[in-house]
Formats: C-alpha cells, sequence, structure tokens
C-alpha cells in the first residue's frame, strides 16, 4: 500500500443501537453530511456493515470477551494500543485509564509507535496550559489528563496545542466548538466557531501530519444525560463536523472515526454492550474495513497506512 497520512476522530461513547427514532438520537437527527458519505445508510443494527463508493461503516466488538458493560479506560487504550486491556487489566474500567495500565498506553499507542518510527504525528485537542504545567509538577495527574488518550499524547510528547494555538486555529477543542472554552474557564478572547469551521481546522492540521488523532467525548456525556434532545444535538454537531473535515482533507487522508462503547444511541441506558461505531473514509476503506472486527484491529489499521510495522 503507498504510504498516505491517517487522521482518526475518536467520539467517546457511540454505538450501533436499534433503528429506533423515541431511543436512538443516531436514528433520530438530521445528518446531511453522514447521509452524503454514507450513500443515505443509517448508522443503525442490521444496516452495518456497509460498504459504499466513498466510506465504510461498521460496528466493533467492545465487550473483548470480558463480562460486564464496556468502559472508557480500557476501551481507549484498547484502540491505542491494539493490546485487549478490559482482559490483560482483568475487567472493563473507567472513565480513567488503571494505573497499571498507563506504562502500556505511554509506551505502546499507535501514536507514539509511529513517533518512533520517523513519522509526523499531531494531537489536535488543546488543552489550557496550566493543567500541562501541574502534570509536570510530577504526583497525580489532574484528572482531565488520565484518559487513555491524553496519556497517549503525553507519551508520545504530542500533547503541544493550548490556548494560543486554539485562537489561531491550529487546534480543535474537545467539545468541537468552544462554549467550554468562552463559558466554563471565561476564556472570552477565544473566538466563537461553527462545527464546520472546527471541521475545516483539523483538516488543515492532518493534511499537514503523516498522523493525527482528534478526541471527542460530549457524545458520551450527552449519553449519560438520558435525553434525546442532548444526544440529537450532540450527534448533529459530529455530522457538521465530519461533513467539513472529509471535504477539506487531502486526497491521500485515510479517516478512521472510531468509539471505544456503546452509550449516545440509547437513552433508556448509559453504557450499552453494543458495537462501538466505526467509519472508514478514503482510499483504500473498503478493504480496510473488511480487517477491523474489534477495538484490537484499530491500531493495526491507522498504522499500516502510514508504513509502521504492526507487531
Amino acid at each position: 500500500m503507498k504510504r498516505g497520512r491517517v487522521v482518526v476522530v475518536f467520539l467517546d461513547g457511540v454505538g450501533v443501537g436499534d433503528d429506533d427514532r423515541a431511543t436512538n438520537p443516531l436514528a433520530a437527527a438530521s445528518t446531511p453530511e453522514l447521509d452524503a458519505l454514507l450513500d443515505g445508510r443509517r448508522l443503525v443494527a442490521g444496516a452495518l456493515p456497509w460498504r459504499g463508493a466513498r466510506a465504510s461503516a461498521l460496528g466493533l466488538d467492545a465487550t473483548l470477551g470480558v463480562d460486564g458493560l464496556p468502559q472508557s479506560g480500557t476501551g481507549q487504550a484498547t484502540i491505542l494500543t491494539g493490546v485487549n486491556a478490559a482482559e490483560r487489566f482483568g475487567r472493563h474500567f473507567g472513565p480513567y485509564t488503571p494505573t497499571a495500565l498507563r506504562p502500556l498506553v505511554e509506551r505502546d499507542s499507535f501514536l507514539a509507535r509511529s513517533a518512533r518510527a520517523g513519522r509526523s504525528v499531531a494531537f489536535a485537542n488543546a488543552y489550557p496550559a496550566n493543567l500541562i504545567a501541574l502534570a509536570s509538577r510530577g504526583g497525580r495527574l489532574p484528572l482531565p489528563l488520565r484518559a487513555a488518550i491524553v496519556i497517549a499524547a503525553l507519551g508520545a510528547r504530542v500533547l503541544t496545542r493550548h490556548e494560543p494555538e486554539l485562537i489561531a486555529g491550529d487546534a480543535v477543542a474537545s467539545e468541537i466548538t468552544h462554549g467550554g472554552w468562552r463559558e466554563g474557564l471565561g476564556r472570552g478572547d477565544i473566538p466563537d466557531i461553527s462545527a464546520e469551521q472546527a471541521g475545516r481546522n483539523l483538516a488543515a492540521i492532518a493534511n499537514a501530519h503523516e498522523l493525527t488523532l482528534f478526541a471527542h467525548y460530549a457524545t458520551d456525556g450527552a449519553g449519560h444525560l438520558q435525553d434525546l434532545n442532548a444526544g440529537v444535538d450532540a450527534w448533529q454537531r459530529v455530522d457538521a463536523f465530519i461533513g467539513a473535515l472529509v471535504a477539506s482533507l487531502a486526497d491521500d487522508a485515510l479517516l478512521l472515526v472510531v468509539s471505544d462503547h456503546g452509550n449516545l444511541e440509547d437513552v433508556r441506558a448509559q453504557h450499552t454492550r453494543n458495537p462501538a461505531l466505526c467509519i472508514v473514509a478514503g482510499a483504500g476503506h473498503a478493504e480496510l474495513s473488511t480487517r477491523l472486527t474489534s477495538l484490537t484491529d484499530v491500531a493495526p489499521a491507522v498504522l499500516e497506512p502510514i508504513g509502521v510495522a504492526v507487531d
């Protein structure tokens, strides 16, 4: 395979659920961008797996052969490393990474492995600089830095985007838009942007690197509210973001949209045992999608197109 570039969009807590507009925000939402990308195919059970002209969509096993409900800490660690983290730890664990698994995530994430192989790697999320300063002092990490994806970015030394980069459009807020920064953190100097502009900003970062990772957590937060309207709003924001991202990506870019466990797709529950959503778009998407069945398959799928050896 010719070496290209890969951009990974991680969406926390999005599974493949029932085709029921009363309980599943993914079925109820208006998603013109995803509809166009997937030729109108809905992201619901019974409609997937599916492979079209521009993209493929499927569900990934998030249970990993372990009893209990899948959780973010072990699910994200599995996505990042290709190791069955729930099995290694002995159970599903979350929301943060178990302390025992942090060295694995720091050392063997696809971010760290790609950086060691000499690839240009970007973590697109912006984090407040004062949090990073706290982390550098040693001791326990602040809570926002205990997520597996952030630990991987720290381990690969790519958690480098903060307030100046967000203002300049060279970073993306985890919420996609900037309300959390402007209102929650009182940063009125950070411009208010649309989900579409955030997608274009991510594309610009991805087009300058061989591997780019962006993580969005608000989908899981909306799922925990068990509110259909909140879930629909969250999914429609993702739709606008993904649409602008796809439209602005370089021709040689492969996009993987992947989640760690179910939640948003069923307002009657919180975490579910449903398959985790995965969308693959770009050159070679159909063939690559045939090799994706579980969260353990994501890391190899990220590394292979950029020519990094898969152990």
